[in-house]
């Protein structure tokens, strides 16, 4: 049996074979600084070895799913690179949870933003509620989409569209999202984690190993996607976390104020 004990920012509660991983830091916003960036590495590895486990659903407490990336590490970071999260620590968390073989529901029930976004669009199926919204705000703080946004959002949603919400940052209401195909479904608040419930308990009584296969067969070219490109998108990220225009924007959100971008004026293209 999987001793979950060890985990303070993921509540893990199990039923009836399906397992309810909910991210669990909600004063913050379940935003993912480098504690809970390594729980979620090592939730996604148990979930994949617990026998008493069929099906999971992935959500957060309190008004959000996730708003990605901690920003005051970011802030700290710039000066003191020994505290940024490593490159093999982000690709992990995405590999980890492409390799679970059970089926994995996102229950988004509200702000899903930055890694938060990624990792619940990783998920086989993406429920949210109609208060939810859902981005990739990477841009806004001056940073490169690297941690894996850059690779899922052209395979849901076409390039053309890819590109406008990457290098935007504009947040995707449910509604919209839905009629994107970047989720599954969009339904009420208070149907959410019903709804989770009963497609989880669906695939929990399902055919295991016929849904494994499958699950495995179309992450083939997810995982074909991360091979090819997130070594380069998470090393032009980190790239971009040393620059100017990264601190300035994390400043400018903490004080609640329009950042004012200089990379322009210099030659942004040599690096």
């Amino acid at each position: 049996m999987v001793d979950y004990s060890k985990y303070k920012f993921v509540k893990v509660e199990k039923k009836e074979r399906v397992a309810i991983l909910t991210l669990n830091n909600p004063d913050a916003m379940n935003a993912i600084g480098k504690d809970e960036h390594h729980e979620l590495e090592m939730v996604f590895e148990d979930m994949n070895e617990d026998n008493e486990v069929l099906a999971v659903i992935l959500t957060g407490a309190g008004r959000a799913f996730s708003a990605g990336g901690d920003i005051n590490l970011m802030i700290e970071g710039y000066t003191d690179h020994s505290i940024r999260i490593s490159s093999t620590s982000v690709k992990r968390i995405i590999l980890n949870l492409l390799s679970i073989r059970k089926p994995v529901i996102a229950a988004l029930n509200g702000a899903c933003a930055g890694l938060g976004a990624t990792i619940a669009l990783q998920c086989d199926f993406v429920i949210a509620s109609e208060k939810a919204r859902i981005g990739d705000p990477h841009i806004g703080v001056g940073i490169l989409p690297g941690d894996g946004g850059a690779i899922i959002w052209p395979l849901l949603v076409g390039m053309c569209k890819a590109k406008q919400f990457l290098m935007t940052g504009d947040m995707v209401t449910a509604a919209d999202a839905e009629r994107m195909g970047l989720i599954t479904k969009v339904v009420p608040p208070d149907q959410l984690m019903d709804e989770a419930w009963a497609l989880a308990k669906k695939m929990a009584e399902g055919p295991a190993l016929a849904l494994s296969l499958t699950k495995l067969c179309l992450n083939k070219i997810l995982m074909d996607r991360v091979n090819l490109l997130f070594d380069t998108t998470i090393a032009y990220e980190y790239h971009t976390l040393n620059s100017p225009d990264h601190l300035e924007a994390a400043k400018s959100f903490l004080e609640k104020r329009a950042p004012k971008f200089t990379s322009g004026d210099t030659d942004p293209f040599v690096f």
